[in-house]
């Protein structure tokens, strides 16, 4: 079986693209410092510890969200590098090819079912 990997880059990069616009506009939501936020919130008066917490929390949400696009972003550009390398499809792990379906749900996959299994339940 042959995959398509001008339709995989092509899905590859909306992607990338798509996961840079999050991280940016994450990075737009919270240009200060958390302890400028929590700082404007103490300021306003009326607000108390509740509010300071959800920002906190929220901005945590925040950081792990971007760390999270972050690793993405990595894995799209190593499943590119893949396409480039004529390795794309192949699990980095056993060696066998990513079934198609795997590919269509997460392009960047670098491992089969099996082996993200394997590293899941040993994670």
């Amino acid at each position: 079986m042959s995959i398509d990997t001008d339709r995989f880059r092509t899905l590859l990069e909306e992607e990338r693209e798509r996961v840079q616009h999050a991280i940016a506009h994450l990075h737009d939501d919270h240009e200060g410092s958390l302890e400028d936020e929590t700082d404007e919130l103490s300021s306003a008066g009326d607000n108390h510890m509740g509010d300071m917490a959800a920002a906190t929390v929220n901005r945590e949400i925040d950081y792990s969200l971007g760390e999270n696009a972050e690793q993405v972003l990595g894995d799209i550009d190593a499943a590119l590098k893949r396409i480039d390398d004529g390795t794309y499809g192949t699990c980095t792990n056993c060696g066998k090819q990513i079934p198609e379906e795997r590919l269509e749900a997460r392009p960047w996959a670098s491992l089969c079912i099996d082996c993200a299994r394997d590293v899941e339940q040993r994670g």
